[in-house]
């Protein structure tokens, strides 16, 4: 309950004066998922398949071919007209598309192959699903649904940013990545991005400044022009660029001194980044890294969001300023100074955490509980449930 009155506190705060653009219609979509999962439920029996010592690849045998079949039927990935297996046999054909569709709606690789971590999902139960989709739901309902214009919605557990409706011409779905899980989780909160930032420095969270900035320069000192930062003052003002001395290190260590990232393409955001003012210090950017973000799991930063393809962000976020074209966005990154456009109407963002979706597609996608949310609120609910009895 904590974590949907945080949810709408920070939405009452961020968009008070929501009114004119509704959310997707989420929430009735996830009423019907729960209900039917509720009576899959009921129907399946929940008997584990059979995990082999070895991952399953399409062309070999299984012993749990038929019970597998049922499953992906009662679920849908496996159409109900389509042949099931009477025995041990080999997995191919129909089959091998339904997991597939099945680990695309689980947040795994679209590999075909019975692996561990596939036979984890298949075999959660089905009562499991249930909670997931409530939790979510009960979230949902916690949130305003009018906005006087559309809102950012970035799903912590599925590692995505979704801006615009599906139906609308221009939305965007991107890839993101989050905070650590147990060690730098980003929290769930309301805000709104005011301005893009094309070519920002970085200025160094002092968190990250103490505990892993200041070890390295002490062990290099040459770290600093390596990396292309630079010291600065509180007040902002240029003290070094080059030198690091004892002196240096040991103001660096107590904060009187602070480091900054020159703008450029191996800065920490990247080439842009979003304003979006909050009490979590949390920064909504690019990143100079690419391979994150083809990772699964996506729980790599500390606490700060790094999106895939900020320049489409950018070109979203900027579209009602024609002079803002894609040349000129390439221009702005291309360029040596650090260029910061203010939006006339900020733009609503919720950082949202739900480990089940249903799409405008109607597709029902489960994530994992990377913060193990889910778990203590169930069990907190369970806790009060059983007070109430």
């Amino acid at each position: 309950m904590r974590f949907a009155l945080l949810i709408l506190i920070g939405c009452a705060a961020a968009c008070p004066a929501a009114r004119a653009q509704e959310t997707p219609p989420l929430i009735e979509r996830l009423e019907k998922a729960a209900n039917t999962y509720q009576l899959l439920a009921e129907q399946y029996d929940g008997v584990l398949l059979p995990v082999p010592a070895r991952p399953v690849k399409p062309g070999r045998s299984y012993a749990g071919l038929p019970r597998l079949a049922v499953f992906l039927k009662l679920v849908g990935d496996l159409p109900a007209k389509a042949a099931a297996p009477r025995g041990p046999g080999v997995y191919k054909g129909s089959l091998v598309r339904a997991v597939k569709h099945f680990q695309r709606r689980h947040g795994l690789p679209a590999d075909g192959i019975l692996g561990k971590a596939t036979f984890a999902q298949l075999n959660i139960p089905l009562s499991r699903r249930v909670t997931q989709l409530r939790l979510a739901l009960e979230r949902w309902k916690a949130l305003p649904t009018r906005f006087e214009q559309p809102p950012i919605i970035i799903n912590i557990p599925e590692f995505i940013l979704r801006a615009g409706s599906a139906r609308d011409q221009g939305s965007v779905s991107l890839r993101v990545v989050v905070g650590k899980s147990y060690e730098r989780q980003t929290p769930v909160f309301a805000s709104e991005i005011t301005s893009v930032v094309f070519r920002p420095p970085w200025t160094v969270p002092l968190s990250i400044q103490k505990e892993e900035l200041v070890p390295k320069l002490t062990a290099n000192p040459s770290y600093l022009v390596k990396n292309n930062f630079e010291i600065i003052d509180t007040k902002g003002n240029l003290i070094s660029t080059a030198v690091v001395n004892q002196d240096l290190l040991a103001r660096l260590g107590t904060g009187e001194l602070i480091l900054r990232q020159k703008p450029g393409p191996t800065n920490s955001l990247g080439l842009v980044k979003f304003g979006m003012p909050n009490e979590h210090g949390v920064f909504l950017h690019g990143s100079p890294s690419k391979w994150d973000f083809e990772r699964s799991r996506r729980d790599l930063s500390h606490s700060c969001i790094r999106v895939q393809n900020p320049l489409a962000l950018a070109a979203w976020a900027l579209k009602d300023r024609p002079e803002w074209t894609p040349a000129k966005m390439q221009e702005a990154i291309a360029g040596t100074e650090t260029i910061e456009v203010k939006l006339e109407h900020p733009i609503p963002v919720l950082i949202h955490y739900g480990t089940a979706e249903v799409g405008e597609d109607g597709v029902i996608r489960f994530f994992e509980d990377i913060y193990e949310l889910d778990n203590a609120e169930a069990a907190a609910n369970a806790a009060v449930a059983a007070i109430g009895k």
